[in-house]
């Protein structure tokens, strides 16, 4: 028998580190700019506004007849969007996996409504039950049913104090059960639905940790610890959860595909394979498959650069992540279409189609004076007085941008669009340069004179993948009114933002810059901190 440590035993030996060799291709490199941009980061580009009307895709019934024939797509710029109306229906079937909560969520009524319209006396349904879905003119008619009335303790002199039913609680018998809000939130809930709770419960206050994972990290506690800062009567031993539990109720709600969404996604192109667009999962791997890398000419090809699918769409409405998303709606098979029905964080969703309405910056109030910090180029802050009102994840552009001292909030570009003539950085001779018709004459040494490059404008279009997002906020050093080539802005990837280089300066997700605008009055100082 050999006995004796594992350093006894190999004194004296020469030992060789084990050496594991990976092959070049195995090794998946991370992608370290916005995809299609990878050479665009090295030129000069400027900020143009869009029109109005080139706001969005045509839906299906706003097109001519001659573009209704064929798939209703469009293969190249994705100019179209195919949706057909939603018509609400009289009835609904029952199907196996039904219950009254879920067919009321479906249409948008509360279960005492459809149990009304159907009369029905208790929760019980059957598969093939034929029930009536009432209107929306029957709906906002109906009454609310009255609460049932609660049976008051009467005192039993045999047992005690008991309930009207005169049941009092034997010897030996078990206790009753907790009411569910006796239960920890700590057994009531997973870990992850825990902290979505707190994720959406601290977005919805302004205090955003970045796109909703239902994974705990430094931003979410960042975040939590700024929110407590200002709220001084949330004591330490609190609970988040509860406090969020007590605000929401729950923490997801739902969310129905419409028609009118369609005018934001891009139309899946005929013969796509349904299983990788936008990082579907296949059947049989556990992480999504990234769909083929995009291409610049595709991106300046757009006349709109929507969403590129609903998953990315509903993504951005409710401020979450598309894997997370994709993870709580399993049940979704194939493309979404009009009237999936989706799970989502209960968050105050971003609405993109009401997102210009009114004034997007508002006017200035002395009793109200408004201030911004950047804080390590990470964190956008708001302040109304001495007061911190928001603050939301920051990341800038390209590695080079940086601020110092104080700058000026001025004005806003809605629906921003890129424009370049491909012209590298350095190289201002060769900006504006006209076509020549005549040779170039050389140098009196005899040394060829440099060929001008002629360059026609490209852009990339407006629209929510626009890597400005959907407003540009120009900025200025302090005391000046010259607009920097570097503003507040939005993003096409709020889930890689902080790894990612891209255009433009510094970016928030979506929904948080068309927050955070209607918060900077024109004139705003931002200090850099």
């Amino acid at each position: 028998m050999v006995t004796g440590s594992f350093r006894q035993l190999t004194k004296g030996l020469l030992i060789l580190p084990l050496v594991t060799v990976v092959a070049p291709a195995q090794v998946k490199q991370p992608v370290r700019i916005e995809p299609g941009l990878e050479d665009a980061v090295s030129w000069k580009w400027w900020v143009e506004p869009s029109e109005e009307n080139d706001w969005g895709l045509r839906l299906a019934d706003e097109r001519a007849p001659e573009e209704a024939v064929g798939t209703g797509a469009e293969t190249g710029t994705g100019s179209v969007a195919t949706a057909a109306p939603v018509v609400r229906p009289t009835s609904y079937e029952v199907v196996r996996g039904d219950a009254l909560s879920k067919i009321a969520r479906k249409f948008g009524m509360t279960v005492a409504q459809l149990k009304t319209a159907n009369e029905l006396k208790s929760d019980l349904i059957k598969i093939g039950q034929v029930l009536k879905i009432p209107t929306r003119e029957e709906l906002r008619a109906m009454a609310p049913p009255e609460p049932e009335p609660v049976p008051e303790a009467v005192e039993n002199p045999e047992n005690g104090t008991g309930d009207s039913t005169g049941g009092g609680t034997e010897e030996g018998a078990e206790p009753p059960k907790p009411r569910i809000n006796e239960v920890p939130v700590e057994v009531r809930f997973s870990r992850q639905t825990r902290t979505v709770f707190v994720q959406a419960y601290l977005d919805r206050k302004g205090f955003s940790s970045g796109p909703i994972d239902g994974f705990p990290g430094g931003m979410l506690e960042a975040a939590e610890e700024l929110y407590r800062s200002v709220n001084t009567e949330i004591m330490p031993s609190d609970s988040m959860v509860e406090i969020a539990l007590d605000d929401m109720g729950d923490a997801y709600t739902y969310y129905t595909l419409k028609a009118e969404d369609f005018r934001f996604i891009a139309p899946s192109v005929p013969g796509e394979d349904e299983g990788t667009r936008g990082g579907k999962k296949s059947d049989d791997e556990e992480e999504a498959v990234e769909p083929p890398p995009v291409t610049f000419d595709e991106l300046t090809d757009q006349d709109f650069m929507a969403y590129t699918s609903p998953w990315e769409f509903v993504a951005e409405r409710f401020h979450c992540a598309e894997r997370f998303l994709r993870k709580v709606n399993t049940k979704i098979k194939g493309e979404p279409k009009v009237g999936t029905e989706f799970k989502v964080p209960n968050v105050e969703p971003f609405e993109i189609e009401k997102a210009f309405a009114g004034e997007l910056q508002p006017a200035s109030d002395p009793a109200k004076p408004v201030r911004a910090s950047v804080v390590n180029l990470e964190r956008l802050e708001v302040y109304e007085g001495e007061k911190l009102v928001a603050a939301f994840p920051l990341s800038r552009a390209r590695p080079d941008l940086r601020g110092r001292g104080r700058w000026t909030i001025l004005d806003v570009i809605p629906r921003p669009r890129l424009v370049t003539k491909g012209e590298r950085k350095g190289q201002a001779n060769l900006q504006l340069t006209p076509v020549q018709e005549e040779p170039v004459a050389p140098l009196p040494d005899g040394i060829p004179r440099a060929t001008p490059v002629v360059r026609t404008e490209q852009d990339l279009a407006a629209g929510p993948n626009n890597p400005l997002g959907l407003v540009w906020i120009n900025l200025a050093k302090s005391g000046s009114s010259e607009a920097l080539p570097y503003g507040l802005h939005g993003t096409s990837i709020p889930g890689r933002m902080k790894t990612q280089e891209s255009l433009g300066g510094f970016r928030l997700s979506n929904w948080d810059i068309m927050r955070a605008v209607r918060m900077l009055p024109r004139g705003t100082v931002l200090e850099w901190r």
